[in-house]
Parts: structure tokens; sequence; C-alpha cells
């Protein structure tokens, strides 16, 4: 379970990740890989066989612009919904959406379209891959896999379509914002599994309970959350969607896996 944290949680979980493999413990060999934006991206290269490192550091050498501008007003708005107890989470959802459907942010679709476009390979692969993301205009809660008629550049790009920074994205003529809407993790997805692994890169900043009533339904013999450690974090500062992160970010993902090896790999095993 990959979770959302922009350019500084892609790097992140892809240094962890990296940093795993180096040590002994290859993630990659899960049967079934979740992505919610940023883990979206991540979750692809794992699964396409990406060399992570080689990836992040092209990212870092392309992506060099400022940070997206970013409306805090509208993202405090988005979060008013998101937490309102009174709200019917699909109504919570669907009043997000609109509100993403409505921002004035066009000018960052490029942007945003990189992120698909940028990956190493753009087909679905064989092995099970879910992304998620939100219908925008209903609030259903969608999961794209190689199966259900998205291109997995656009499905990636949708999983990382952040309501008020970037526009909805357009599949198959209806439009999709960021899984992250539902859930940070959408851990629940991992139904089934004997073993969850957790990669979540704002778990500092989410409430616990809702991964561990995701975990709870999920129903796994044991599961295991990374949450980045006190040093990711300082680097990750204040906007996890400035470019300077990539390199940064991705090497403090590579320090902190050797903190995590040792009980992950109980758990992996």
């Amino acid at each position: 379970m990959l979770g959302g944290g922009g350019v500084a949680g892609i790097a992140w979980e892809a240094g962890i990740v990296t940093g795993l493999r180096r040590l002994g413990v290859d993630l990659g060999t899960a049967d079934r890989i979740v992505g919610t934006s940023a883990g979206s991206v991540v979750g692809t290269l794992v699964a396409t066989g990406a060399d992570l490192e080689e990836t992040i550091t092209r990212r870092a050498e392309v992506d060099t612009g400022p940070p997206p501008a970013v409306d805090m007003d509208g993202i405090m708005q988005v979060f008013a919904v998101m937490s309102d107890p009174a709200l019917d989470r699909r109504e919570a959802r669907r009043r997000v959406g609109q509100m993403a459907l409505a921002a004035r942010v066009d000018h960052q679709a490029e942007r945003l379209a990189a992120v698909g476009e940028g990956l190493p390979v753009k087909e679905w692969p064989d092995r099970e891959l879910l992304v998620t993301a939100v219908d925008a205009a209903t609030g259903e809660f969608v999961v794209w896999n190689r199966s259900a008629g998205a291109p997995l550049v656009l499905a990636v790009a949708s999983s990382c379509a952040v309501p008020m920074v970037f526009p909805p994205v357009e599949i198959g003529g209806r439009r999709y914002v960021d899984g992250g809407v539902r859930s940070a993790t959408n851990a629940d997805l991992a139904g089934g599994a004997r073993t969850i692994v957790v990669l979540e890169p704002l778990g500092h900043l989410t409430p616990r309970e809702v991964l561990d009533a995701e975990l709870l339904e999920a129903g796994a013999d044991a599961a295991y959350t990374v949450h980045p450690d006190g040093a990711s974090r300082e680097v990750f500062g204040a906007d996890v969607l400035d470019p300077r992160l990539w390199g940064p970010a991705f090497r403090a993902g590579l320090d902190q896996a050797a903190a995590v090896a040792a009980p992950l790999a109980d758990v992996w095993a």
C-alpha cells in the first residue's frame, strides 16, 4: 500500500523501496500493489520493473520549476468538507469534486500530465496493480486496473490530481480527482492479503483511526506501517510539492530504510 504525499512522497517511497531492496527486503514481490496519489507513481514504477533511483534522478533533472501555486483557502475548504462528520463520505467527496471542477487551475494541467508521461513504462503490467481515483461529479470511488479501460498514464495522473492544485483528469468522458480524497492509503483494498505493508508519507499528519479501520477491514494476519521519521519530515518541510525535494527526499527514504529493514523482514517473510 503506497500512500499520497506529493513530490516528497514519491521520492521518499522510492527511497524506502530501494533501500530495503539493498538490504534484502524486496517489497516488489507483493502479489498486489495499491497506489494512491504519489503512491500510484511509485506503485507503477515497482509493478513495471522500472529502476526507481534512475527515474527519481531523471525527474530531479527535468522538474526544476517552482512549486505549483496553492490556493490555501481552497485547500482548507477541502479539508473542512472531508473532515465534516455530519456528511456522508461519498457526498463529501462529491462536494470536493465540485470544488475541484470549479477551481481555476487549468494552467497546471501540463505539469500534472508530466506525472504520467514521465513513467518509463506506460502500459499496464500483467501483475495486479490498483490505482485509486474519485469521480469528481459523483464522488464515486474508482479503482483503476489493467481491465478498467483507462490508459495507465491517465490513471496515474487522475490519482495525482490534488483538488484545488491540479485540474481533474478526463478519462472516458468523465473527470477524476486524487484517490486521496477518499483515503491517504485506501488500505482496505488489500482485503484477503496475509501480510500488508503500508508506506504512508503523510502518516504524521493523517488521523490514525482511518488507517486502523482500513487495516481491520482488510483482515490481514500481519501489517507493518512505515511513516517518515524525524529526519525525513525535516527534509519534507512545509511544501511536499516542491520539486527541489526529488533528491533529498529520496536520500531520506534510503537512510530510513536501514531502521525499518529488520522488523519489516520479519513481517514480509
